[in-house]
């Protein structure tokens, strides 16, 4: 069975992915699940500056999913590039980099840094940020200033680059073909879903940022009609997230239109989340007698616009 997946000009070994904010090197996951069961690991996103992060407390237990409000905390380019780029070349699948930031600059200047590192194939732009030029508007709020962060970033890099959509926003198919027409190589859906959860006795909100971005199972309707949706109108590959946390998660995501589908928030509860999965995608491989992996991208979708090949 051929597992392997092509996001955006780079092959990777299976369309698994773990998820930024979630799995870093994946050295913490090492001593319990082998890594390379992953066709790509997705760093923790890298600003220009170091940042402490929002106040605590930050992360809160929901019903169905986690909502948290971390606030982009990271050590930043400088110390990035200083003490954890060497440690790329070790990590034993394709690594995927994660940009974040405040200005169109700010993206396009990290993503060069990060351009030509061991063992990294993408760049992922998570133009969920606020932009600081727009009164604090997410980038991904609009198709203009999506496509002017792709942009910037495609001027300065060489390898693929991802954008990494919001789902808080009216319609996403307009933002996903802006982001295309800028060139970007492929997209990631979806970013958290924005929410808010409120502490009774104390009649205030559970976390210090007040709201916070829900992730989970609970969120995971939204990303597959994102994917749906996007997938209607552009042609490049998407790497379907939301709440996956089995191998029929996955299949809804691949069905819908995505190339590759990323794991985030289960993996703190089953780290061996990924060999499930994979072995849930081949099986319905074979109940098909399909070849290949590709030939379920879109497969529940009449209006795919992509290619599965």
């Amino acid at each position: 069975m051929d597992l392997t997946v092509d996001i955006g000009g780079v092959v990777l070994r299976n369309p698994i992915v773990a998820a930024s904010g979630c799995y870093n090197r994946g050295a913490e996951y090492g001593n319990i699940i082998d890594v390379s069961a992953y066709g790509a690991v997705t760093l923790k996103s890298i600003t220009r500056l170091p940042r402490l992060g929002n106040d605590m407390p930050r992360v809160l237990a929901t019903p169905a999913g986690l909502l948290n409000a971390i606030g982009l905390q990271g050590p930043g380019i400088e110390y990035f590039i200083a003490h954890e780029a060497p440690n790329l070349g070790s990590v034993p699948t394709a690594v995927i980099a994660s940009v974040a930031g405040f200005s169109v600059d700010e993206f396009a200047e990290v993503a060069a840094r990060m351009d030509g590192l061991p063992n990294v194939v993408a760049i992922e732009l998570d133009v969920s940020c606020p932009n600081v030029d727009d009164e604090g508007v997410c980038f991904a709020a609009n198709p203009v200033s999506t496509a002017a962060v792709v942009a910037a970033v495609k001027a300065r890099v060489d390898l693929p680059v991802i954008a990494k959509l919001t789902p808080n926003v009216t319609d996403i198919k307009p933002i996903a073909r802006a982001a295309e027409a800028a060139g970007a190589n492929a997209l990631s859906l979806i970013n958290s879903v924005r929410g808010m959860a409120i502490d009774v006795e104390r009649a205030r909100p559970w976390l210090a940022n007040r709201s916070g971005g829900l992730t989970g199972p609970a969120i995971r309707p939204v990303g597959v009609y994102a994917v749906w949706e996007a997938a209607s109108v552009v042609t490049i590959p998407i790497i379907g997230m939301g709440g996956i946390e089995t191998g029929r998660d996955a299949l809804e995501f691949m069905m819908a239109g995505a190339t590759a589908v990323s794991i985030g928030t289960a993996n703190f509860r089953d780290p061996l989340v990924p060999i499930k999965v994979a072995e849930s995608i081949l099986a319905e491989c074979q109940r098909h007698s399909f070849s290949s992996v590709r030939s379920l991208v879109g497969l529940a979708n009449p209006s795919f616009a992509g290619v599965r090949a």
